[in-house]
């Protein structure tokens, strides 16, 4: 226990201000997803330790956090969204549409060495179509990650497409014993991030010869767009995709092997950091999980990365609070007066916070508005209530006007509406 209250080493506060922000960014995204009918999902943070444990890989497994509950089970964390989608689609098979999409918004945990920007608990925002194997959902997919992107307001986005089919076909040839087809994608993958030179060293450090590891670069770089990704690129756009939008990039492989087909990453071409998103088609992975047959489509989207890029060029500001509306409290005296007023408010939906202290000066609430960003304060003194009336000052530039208390709830600024008046 450490001398002073702190959090774990990789976790973190979110603070209001921020939150806010990655509120507006999740409204922005989820939008997209619900009008292409996805549907939201959850599931439990705590799952079975033998439900998670073994369909990762033996090094992700040592990051599944797990331990035994007081019942004497093995249970562990949510290491991702997939794994626990992949059972609720075998336990619910029969009640599940054929052709279910969903989306999935929630922490994950990993006990990773915690870095910059590498948190232990973190945000996944992920979306698939399940049951489907035609080309029409891997189009909807494809299309739906770049309206989600348009949609937090990101003018510049670019989605790289492959077919892995193709470059599996082309990389077989190269690929021995020492050396297998996995380990080549690896660093095929890495063109964007490392220089030619530096992956063919790789590949030779592997245990490729320099003549393969060179000439596995040319054929990539060669691969023309098979039938399939020339149908899909006509679907996507056909879905309100721009034509400029999609890469067609032979080189893409994703790192992960259990891609059978269509892969893709999004990127915005303004923001240096790299991929936000990506994913493809898994026909086999719930299979080889749980049992129970049903290919999918899908990706998910690096949800930090996307509030850091939509914070950095500038398309969420600096939230304002999520009040309206501060009803100060004048003296002790007034409290009731007061109450009833922030009261009336609320009933008429308008967001409204009561100043939490009757003996505080004007000034304190003032200020308290000021640092929580709220952009008006309902001021009712005595003569206010004498005269039915309460006098709203607008706190980014101090005027105040008038208004009838029971116009309060109407009152056109309340809604981000129309110039001052007096006696409104």
């Amino acid at each position: 226990m450490p001398n002073k209250p702190q959090t774990l080493k990789g976790f973190r506060d979110i603070l209001p201000a921020e939150q806010a922000k990655r509120n507006e960014v999740l409204r922005r995204i989820t939008t997209a997803f619900e009008r292409f009918g996805f549907e939201q999902m959850q599931t439990p943070t705590l799952e079975y330790a033998s439900l998670l444990l073994g369909k990762y890989g033996d090094e992700a497994d040592k990051l599944v956090y797990t331990f035994e509950d007081n019942g004497g089970r093995k249970v562990g964390l949510r290491y991702d969204q997939t794994v626990p989608t992949a059972r609720v689609l075998g336990e619910h098979q029969h009640t599940l549409p054929r052709y279910f999409r969903r989306y999935q918004v929630q922490n994950v945990f990993r006990a990773e060495k915690p870095q910059k920007g590498r948190y232990r608990e973190f945000t996944q925002c992920d979306c698939d179509i399940f049951g489907s194997t035609s080309i029409v959902a891997d189009s909807e997919i494809v299309a739906v990650l770049y309206t989600a992107l348009a949609e937090v307001g990101f003018g510049s986005i670019t989605i790289e497409i492959n077919d892995r089919h193709v470059l599996m076909a082309t990389l077989k040839e190269f690929a021995t014993s020492e050396v297998p087809i996995p380990a080549i994608t690896q660093s095929i993958d890495k063109l964007d991030k490392l220089s030619r030179d530096e992956v063919v060293r790789e590949l030779i450090q592997k245990g490729l010869e320099k003549n393969a590891a060179e000439e596995v670069l040319g054929k990539v770089k060669k691969i023309d767009k098979s039938d399939y990704i020339l149908e899909l690129e006509s679907l996507v756009c056909s879905l309100g995709v721009p034509e400029t939008s999609l890469v067609f990039n032979p080189a893409l492989a994703r790192g992960l092997d259990y891609y059978t087909g269509l892969i893709f990453e999004a990127k915005i071409q303004d923001y240096a950091v790299g991929s936000v998103g990506g994913g493809g088609r898994y026909d086999n992975l719930i299979k080889n999980l749980t049992g129970h047959d049903s290919p999918a489509v899908g990706f998910g989207i690096g949800f930090d990365r996307v509030v850091q890029a939509a914070e950095q060029l500038g398309l969420i500001k600096d939230t304002t609070s999520s009040t309206t509306v501060l009803v100060s409290v004048f003296s002790p005296e007034l409290l009731e007066p007061a109450a009833a007023i922030a009261g009336q408010l609320r009933q008429s939906g308008i967001t409204t916070e009561l100043y939490p202290s009757a003996t505080d000066s004007l000034g304190k609430q003032f200020k308290l508005a000021d640092q929580k960003n709220i952009p008006y304060v309902a001021i009712l003194g005595e003569d206010e209530i004498k005269n039915n009336t309460a006098t709203i000052k607008t706190m980014k530039t101090g005027e105040q006007v008038t208004v009838v208390q029971d116009k309060l709830a109407t009152y056109p600024l309340f809604s981000r509406g129309a110039s001052l008046v007096t006696k409104w």
